[in-house]
């Protein structure tokens, strides 16, 4: 760390902020000088405009989470005024109102998913058997290689896995049945999840696939918790319904018809995947065009 963030620490402390939120400007504050020391920037100019817009941009590009993104903007604001205090920069550099990344107006429908990087940092993630349960692993298989929601997750039962065609059959929405293909490693996951940390529960004669150490069925906020606990370690603000968007989106940039997509996430209409995800398409199409 150097002088700067010290000093910038210090002062976090003495406005009592509280040690969590100072941990985290701290160290989005490095990741910026980070950034600044591998550009070679003039170490005399701690921030300017324009190495704030070349940050901001070098973090879409990566394509961290717009949360994340945000949080960071918000942290080098409060740099910001910190520096004005000390006397190292004259001018406020940095405006929330205009610099936070927002979603465009008439658009509500875009749909926020992982990249392929993202993703595979997370597949990473989840081989540290110390930090994730075969359960939880499995969980996290699931919602992306099906995109089911979370509640049908929940419900799903034993009996609903055919092994021999490899097929999920999924209760959804107004009671409409839908069957998944499921990949290899995904049926080994339920397999050895099955014949492993399962059968050792007091609740393994249960009827659905996922159980806790409470009950005969896993609560779908259980889910929604473990994903919300684990956000920050991995650096993305996680949910469930973020792997459905990610699985439909894959599909698509894969080439996949709409109509096999539909069919796959189980909307009533092909309109309706249409409505959320070829806008998706579209706004990559712009931001590709805007790199350049």
């Amino acid at each position: 760390m150097n002088e700067l963030a010290k000093d910038f620490k210090q002062w976090l402390m003495e406005e009592g902020r509280a040690p969590k939120t100072i941990e985290s400007y701290v160290g989005d504050v490095q990741g910026f000088q980070n950034y600044l020391a591998e550009k070679a920037a003039d170490e005399k100019r701690p921030l300017s405009r324009f190495s704030f817009v070349r940050y901001k941009q070098y973090l879409l590009d990566r394509q961290f989470a717009i949360a994340t993104i945000n949080k960071k903007i918000n942290s080098l604001k409060v740099y910001n005024d910190f520096l004005q205090k000390k006397g190292e920069v004259k001018e406020t550099y940095i405006s929330l109102k205009k610099d936070k990344v927002q979603v465009a107006a008439g658009s509500e429908h875009i749909v926020t998913s992982l990249s392929e990087e993202e993703v595979e940092n997370l597949l990473f993630y989840l081989e540290d058997h110390t930090k994730v349960s075969q359960r939880n692993k499995l969980i996290f298989y699931l919602l992306l290689y099906t995109g089911i929601r979370v509640s049908e997750l929940v419900n799903i039962k034993q009996g609903d896995i055919d092994a021999l065609t490899a097929t999920l059959t999924v209760r959804g929405k107004g009671g409409k049945v839908r069957e998944i293909s499921l990949r290899q490693d995904v049926l080994q996951l339920i397999k050895q999840y099955q014949k492993e940390e399962r059968a050792k529960s007091r609740f393994r004669e249960s009827e659905y696939l996922l159980i806790s150490q409470r009950s005969v069925k896993m609560h779908r906020d259980a889910v929604r918790d473990w994903l919300a606990n684990i956000s920050d370690e991995v650096g993305m603000k996680l949910h469930p319904h973020l792997f459905r968007h990610t699985f439909a989106t894959r599909l698509l940039r894969k080439g996949v018809d709409l109509t096999t997509v539909s069919k796959l996430t189980g909307h009533s209409s092909v309109n309706m995947t249409a409505k959320f995800y070829i806008q998706t398409t579209r706004q990559e199409k712009q931001d590709a065009v805007d790199k350049l």
